[in-house]
């Protein structure tokens, strides 16, 4: 069996920005209709059995302690944001099981469940559905892949080390010698994705690059200024490495079982398309939990 895991956060996004405006009752529901259909489409292609979608309740979590600059809520469109609870609601009503974070990011439950569930013999592949390069930090050869649904782009160790020019396992340090805007990782002056992947596919690791560029046995442009940069904010770069390196130790509860699909629960969701004005899913969900 395949295990599904939704980045609940980045598709409610995706719908609040790809999908026609829609207000409905005095209150806009145009992402959490496109999150529905979306989420109706993947469930009716017949290959999901086990599935379950994160949330980031608050976008907030552990790592604003850790640094100033990291994400937050702010500038977040109050039409998106206002959502957030209804479109949970709406997955739920689907009969997918939900993970609501607040301490941790939904990328952090995804992870953990990733991690867990690849080591239970019954499941061939875990498909972590989301394009975030984070989320790339996940993947196990062909057991653990990353899925860009919008494009239809599978990413195993292969496609990761295409992609990032890094394996897997060098995604995080990747992301703190370059940056990564949207969670407010600033990374190092002078760090380019190229300079970090021809340094980190060679060391692999920030703590294992050499402090003098003398000892550097790869071609790098610039070698001597990525050097020094390094050398002056070694400290930063740990610290955006522990930003970037999602955590595998999220109490989730829920067992493989408890992430069967029985399909959805039709008072639940009829309630919901009611609240939302949409009209036209509830003759596509495949599926009744009965």
């Amino acid at each position: 069996m395949k295990v599904h895991l939704i980045d609940g956060t980045y598709e409610l996004f995706r719908a609040f920005y790809g999908a026609p405006a829609a207000t409905y009752a005095g209150r806009e529901v145009g992402a959490s209709r496109g999150l529905v259909r979306s989420l109706v489409a993947l469930l009716r292609t017949g290959t999901v059995s086990h599935v379950a979608c994160a949330f980031d309740t608050v976008i907030e979590s552990f790592r604003n302690q850790l640094f100033a600059g990291y994400k937050t809520g702010d500038g977040i469109d109050p039409a998106l944001w206002s959502q957030f609870p209804l479109a949970e609601r709406a997955v739920a009503a689907l009969g997918v099981t939900v993970w609501p974070m607040i301490d941790f990011e939904a990328d952090d439950a995804l992870a953990t469940a990733a991690a867990r569930f690849a080591l239970d013999d019954r499941v061939t592949q875990v498909v972590v559905c989301s394009p975030d390069k984070d989320l790339a930090q996940c993947v196990q050869g062909a057991r653990v892949v990353t899925w860009d649904r919008l494009r239809d782009v599978v990413l195993d160790d292969a496609g990761v080390a295409a992609k990032f020019g890094v394996p897997p396992a060098a995604i995080p340090d990747w992301l703190a010698l370059v940056g990564d805007d949207a969670d407010g990782i600033p990374g190092l002056p002078r760090w380019g994705a190229r300079s970090a992947a021809t340094v980190l596919a060679r060391w692999g690791r920030i703590e294992d690059i050499p402090v003098d560029a003398a000892a550097w046995d790869v071609p790098v442009r610039g070698a001597a200024a990525l050097a020094a940069s390094l050398a002056a904010g070694r400290a930063d770069a740990m610290l955006y490495k522990r930003l970037a390196t999602l955590r595998r130790d999220v109490p989730l509860s829920e067992t493989l079982d408890d992430l069967a699909w029985r399909g959805a629960r039709r008072d639940v969701l009829e309630a919901v398309c009611a609240e939302i004005g949409e009209r036209t899913v509830l003759e596509r969900v495949p599926r009744w939990d009965e």
